[in-house]
């Protein structure tokens, strides 16, 4: 019956065009009205709303939206491209490379698929389509790309998991490393393949440079080096949280912006504004996540799977294969964020109860939400880059480029479910089981 209720709210509010914090609240309400009762139950959830919004950690997602919002409007990203682009000019794919290194570095400052997605496409789709690149093909790989600005740290992501859950954000962090790393190299080895295969998806004609230039222009990126030393450097040497790090990568963007970018006073406005919105945009679902999140923990839904699980005789990689199913499937009708908020709430408690490691979860989470930035129908990345190509690239042929790095990320989750280590041994290896 009470799964009834969640499911039945959340389908009529979802299918009628209601905001997700909306709906998420009305489900939680609906919970408390009907299932828990009492005012003083309902404030409980209210507290909860209050000690996320007011907690440390929580506050760096405004700070990692602002820095992401500031570096793409100073035009720092385009020089970024600009520095990286001779270094692959001999290798096979040439500049289709670029896309997958500067997302993976872009994302080390803005911590979101979609502003990769956007800054990175913004500055390599003009050049790469001028130069006779494969438009799908420049889609396709931005779109996969974009998708490690998720994994790599900062992730808001990872954030946003440790927020709720209460798990190590510095491990969460580390954690991510190496899969954003072993997810890159399968990009670029899948690229080098199907333009080996494919030379047509190249052109013809192209740009040798030597090793003065392209030390020459490796020295314009020194701003984005700087910048993620400035954000990664005070977390790792443990001498500042993600949050006053954040706050220390807010000022030296701001900085570079004004100074050396193309930042002015006036042209900030604008970009508040928009960081702004994000930021409330990720609130207003967040509160509603918690309201839902409060009535189903005391209802003690999450204690009723867990033993119906174990009466079942189902065991715990059976029951994440079907989590996988079900991540998948939302993953054509909700944005990344979204995902993450609506389903934690739920799917954490259940599967640390099975046993799964939290950080080793956190990760993996957050892949099987990068999976959903380039799922059809609503795959936030498809539309971006099919919106910066002037739909050149319609969104089902961007869909389609986009299907290999799908399967690659896919193939990722059975491989780090089978050598979970690749996730765990770096946090275990620095931090230990020491928390933040």
């Amino acid at each position: 019956m009470i799964w009834a209720v969640i499911i039945s709210t959340l389908l009529l509010f979802g299918l009628g065009g209601v905001a997700l914090g909306a709906t998420l609240m009305a489900a939680g309400l609906t919970l408390f009205g009907l299932f828990v009762g009492g005012g003083g139950n309902l404030a409980i959830a209210f507290e909860g709303v209050w000690a996320t919004l007011n907690n440390f950690a929580f506050s760096a997602i405004v700070l990692f939206v602002l820095i992401g919002e500031l570096f793409f409007a100073s035009g720092l990203s385009t020089r970024s491209y600009g520095a990286v682009a001779p270094l692959f000019q001999r290798i096979p794919g040439r500049l289709l490379h670029t896309n997958v290194v500067v997302c993976m570095m872009f994302g080390a400052v803005s911590g979101t698929s979609s502003a990769t997605a956007a800054a990175v496409g913004a500055a390599a789709y003009p050049e790469l389509s001028r130069r006779k690149y494969h438009k799908g093909t420049i889609v396709g790989s931005l779109a996969a790309a974009g998708t490690l600005g998720l994994l790599v740290p900062p992730s808001l992501t990872l954030i946003l998991f440790g927020s709720m859950t209460d798990t190590s954000i510095g491990k969460l962090f580390l954690a991510g490393i190496v899969p954003a790393l072993g997810f890159g190299l399968a990009f670029m080895i899948f690229i080098a393949a199907r333009t080996r295969i494919n030379p047509s998806l190249l052109p013809n004609e192209y740009e040798r440079p030597g090793l003065v230039d392209c030390l020459s222009a490796l020295i314009q990126i020194w701003p984005l080096i700087f910048l993620m030393f400035s954000v990664l450097g005070p977390i790792y040497s443990g001498i500042a949280t993600p949050t006053e790090s954040a706050a220390f990568g807010f000022v030296m963007v701001l900085l570079l912006g004004l100074t050396i970018g193309d930042l002015t006073p006036m042209s900030l406005v604008p970009v508040l504004m928009s960081a702004m919105a994000k930021y409330g945009a990720i609130v207003f679902v967040i509160v509603g996540a918690i309201v839902l999140k409060t009535a189903v923990a005391m209802l003690g839904l999450p204690r009723e799977v867990i033993a119906f699980i174990s009466e079942s005789g189902l065991g715990p990689y059976t029951v994440f294969l079907g989590i996988v199913v079900i991540y998948i499937a939302l993953g054509c009708l909700f944005d990344g964020i979204s995902m993450l908020l609506l389903t934690v709430p739920f799917i954490a408690p259940m599967l640390f109860g099975l046993g799964f490691d939290p950080v080793w979860l956190g990760v993996m989470i957050t892949i099987l939400i990068e999976i959903g930035m380039v799922t059809p129908p609503v795959g936030p990345n498809l539309f971006i880059l099919s919106s910066i190509a002037n739909n050149e690239v319609s969104v089902g042929e961007a869909a389609r480029e986009t299907l290999p790095y799908w399967l690659i990320l896919l193939s990722g989750i059975a491989v780090l479910t089978i050598v979970p280590e690749v996730v765990t041994w770096l946090p275990d290896k620095l931090l230990g089981s020491v928390a933040d």
